[in-house]
């Protein structure tokens, strides 16, 4: 029957499409979506800068609450604000591989995906003093060539548990803040935003805005924030 080769098909589809977009799905190699839930704690990550007008606002807000975070930069944008990347290593925080320019990677073949990541790296290393050993894709979209990429260069793959959409220019800092709060759940790795991935000089002042109250409504839940980096080991 025809019937039955076509089921197959959608199927076999239906788990490569799964594969690609869910940024949490196993089957192109591990990646880290949530913590232990069996304590009240919470990662912070922030992707596509750095950015002059966002992330050292957002550094400064780390530093003054004690909050440790994650930050998946852009290669381009790092070599064009090195001082605020130097920063944001000095401060100890946990700093990531996001591609060179933000491309989607889910349709470019393995020598495109080596540069992307392996300049990156290259940058990163180069600029900080530090080469990065975690690695998030835009948008979270994978191919299996992004898994030989990943493993070569010896990164940890995370994806997050939720998402508030800070980057919509239409959302209010206190939006971001609220949005947070409602989706605030035990080991939730929290994506948001100090950078726009395509451009280096993109708004992200309303998540720099947001943070503090982000930060004091999960500490009056009971939540402590701790290092992105110790969901690897």
């Amino acid at each position: 029957m025809v019937l039955v080769p076509l089921l197959a098909t959608g199927a076999g589809l239906g788990v490569w499409a799964y594969a690609t977009y869910e940024p949490n799905s196993p089957l192109f190699g591990r990646s880290i979506g949530r913590g232990p839930r069996g304590r009240r704690a919470a990662y912070l990550t922030f992707d596509d800068g750095p950015n002059a007008a966002a992330t050292e606002a957002i550094l400064d807000t780390l530093a003054a609450d004690r909050v440790p975070a994650a930050f998946f930069m852009v290669g381009e944008h790092v070599r064009r604000f090195p001082s605020i990347a130097r920063r944001v290593v000095a401060a100890g925080h946990e700093v990531g591989n996001h591609t060179l320019r933000h491309r989607k990677l889910h349709f470019l073949g393995p020598r495109r995906i080596r540069e992307e990541l392996e300049r990156t790296h290259e940058i990163i290393g180069n600029v900080t003093g530090r080469a990065p050993r975690a690695f998030r894709a835009p948008h979270g979209y994978r191919n299996p060539f992004v898994t030989a990429a990943t493993r070569r260069l010896g990164y940890s793959v995370f994806g997050w548990t939720f998402g508030v959409w800070d980057s919509d220019p239409r959302v209010s800092a206190e939006e971001i803040r609220r949005r947070v709060g409602r989706r605030l759940c035990p080991g939730a790795i929290i994506l948001l935003h100090d950078g726009d991935g395509y451009d280096p000089d993109g708004d992200r002042r309303r998540t720099a805005a947001a943070l503090p109250g982000i930060i004091a409504d999960a500490r009056a839940a009971g939540y402590a924030f701790r290092p992105l980096g110790e969901l690897a080991r």
